[in-house]
């Protein structure tokens, strides 16, 4: 297998509400906003960036319950956002609540 992980400190900036897809499956899609200082060639980089994500399951129930503005430590991987697009979009297996804005 290829790997394909990523762990993300973030606040959960938008929330969408809960839905359910045509399967049944609980679905959540949000929008991640993420700020640290990482180092890079020798420096520290200021790093900002937004990202969209998903999760599915019982991911999908524990943040739909969290307000936005919380901050969260996701785990997950990198996927199309959409089935025929090109963008990219965070796929959350597993978060623990830093803290609950």
């Amino acid at each position: 297998m290829t790997a394909n992980r990523l762990l993300l400190d973030a606040t959960l900036a938008e929330r969408g509400d809960l839905r359910f897809t045509p399967a049944g499956l609980p679905a959540l899609d949000m929008l991640l906003k993420h700020a640290s200082r990482q180092a890079e060639a020798g420096s520290e980089r200021i790093v900002e960036c937004e990202l969209a994500a998903v999760a599915f399951g019982e991911p999908a129930r524990g943040l739909s319950r969290l307000p936005a503005g919380s901050t969260v430590r996701c785990k997950g991987f990198l996927a199309r956002r959409y089935r025929t697009g090109i963008t990219i979009a965070m796929h959350v297996n597993e978060f623990e609540v830093i803290n609950q804005a």
